[in-house]
């Protein structure tokens, strides 16, 4: 199917924070396959561990127990809020399941209006949660639910970051509130801390969930293991998937052991979710992202990424509006279209992803450092001078 518009561009390896092609053009990787490959490419111990464990045994089934999955539940429970976790193979199963829990969690909840659960639920303009039939109705995108319908029921979506607009979407049948804390697909914008907080507290006072979806900002993204980590505010359900497998294909929901408590045997499950490749490499990723300094490390270089965007800012104001995001999880608002830069960006090495609201997003490796910061930088700025010229000549010939 031709679903996709693919750059005219194939590689064959990678390394570390470079994408190298047949030819042996090295093209350096900040877009990080849309913040999934957290630790670069190829890196030494995940190809230790995957190669390992791909000896001895691939695939069981959740009918029996699998060890390197109880180990991941236990590490991933002990460093966020969470008392249980669920796995599956991406960010879109990782949301549906959070969705069915939420719901589970009301399915005895009848409400005196209508007899029924409480089963709705909150989301937010700009919001992507995937492409699944659910997910897509949850964000409500116009690109990606046309043609679809009838979507599933049971959202409802009011405006980002409006507290009030929130308040009175609020029936009897709501179950929850479901969020981003940054919105990645939307622009890279950034729910306010008293935004999030009303959030959490009108979910305490009528008695729903707060889920939020870190499959892009979680496992070290922003400088912290998991986004809400950053503003205190937890969540009651979170969706990860991304950096969690470092390139392979794994996601989780994590949750507290109330909002979980109806997931019982037979509730839910996955053919592949948690098989052991999976998990011995989600294993090697916390390996490395939760060792002391680690996201120390991934705060500073964001700090120097963005003192030097700054600079490009302020010398590039026909392209550039503003610099949003934190950590290594950063936008870059266009004047001019974000694909024209990308564009120029590509031609001279350097790779990123487009997001809504005219923004480029910069997702590197969490690994980067000042070298290839300095390298980015200057990458982007041959660009950037590039579409400056183009512009002026165009000033020209109108004048």
């Amino acid at each position: 199917m031709t679903t996709y518009a693919p750059a005219d561009l194939a590689f064959e390896r990678g390394d570390g924070a470079y994408l190298v092609t047949g030819d042996g053009e090295r093209f350096l990787d900040f877009g990080g396959g849309i913040a999934v490959t957290a630790l670069g490419h190829a890196h030494p111990h995940l190809v230790r561990v995957l190669t390992d464990q791909a000896e001895k045994l691939w695939h069981t089934s959740n009918m029996y127990r699998i060890p390197g999955q109880e180990r991941l539940a236990q590490r991933l429970v002990a460093c966020s809020f969470a008392d249980v976790a669920f796995f599956t193979n991406s960010g879109a199963e990782a949301v549906e399941c959070a969705i069915k829990t939420a719901r589970k969690f009301h399915f005895h909840s009848r409400t005196a209006d209508t007899g029924g659960p409480r089963y709705r639920i909150i989301t937010f303009e700009g919001a992507f949660h995937g492409r699944t039939l659910t997910a897509i109705s949850a964000a409500q995108k116009p690109a990606h639910i046309e043609g679809f319908e009838p979507l599933m029921p049971g959202f409802d979506q009011v405006p980002f970051d409006d507290a009030e607009a929130t308040r009175n979407a609020i029936t009897h049948e709501t179950a929850a509130i479901m969020i981003e804390p940054i919105q990645g697909e939307g622009g890279i914008r950034s729910a306010s801390w008293g935004f999030l907080q009303t959030l959490r507290d009108l979910c305490d006072e009528h008695g729903m969930l707060l889920i939020f979806d870190e499959v892009q900002t979680g496992i070290g993204r922003t400088g912290k293991m998991f986004a809400y980590e950053r503003t205190g505010i937890v969540p009651d359900i979170m969706a990860i998937a991304k950096g969690l497998g470092g390139g392979f294909p794994v996601g989780a929901c994590l949750a507290t052991a109330d909002a979980a408590k109806h997931m019982t045997p037979g509730s839910h499950g996955s053919t592949f979710g948690g098989n052991p490749l999976a998990m011995a490499v989600a294993n090697g990723v916390l390996d490395i992202v939760l060792q002391d300094g680690f996201l120390d490390h991934v705060q500073t270089v964001g700090r120097r990424l963005h003192q030097g965007l700054v600079v490009l800012n302020h010398k590039f104001p026909r392209i550039f509006d503003s610099i949003r995001g934190e950590g290594l999880m950063i936008g870059l608002k266009c004047r001019v279209p974000n694909k024209d830069v990308i564009k120029a960006m590509i031609s001279h090495k350097m790779l990123a992803a487009a997001a809504g609201d005219n923004v480029i997003r910069l997702l590197p490796p969490l690994i980067i450092g000042d070298a290839e910061i300095h390298e980015a930088i200057g990458r982007l700025e041959q660009a950037c001078a590039d579409i400056d010229h183009r512009l002026q000549q165009d000033e020209e010939q109108e004048s």
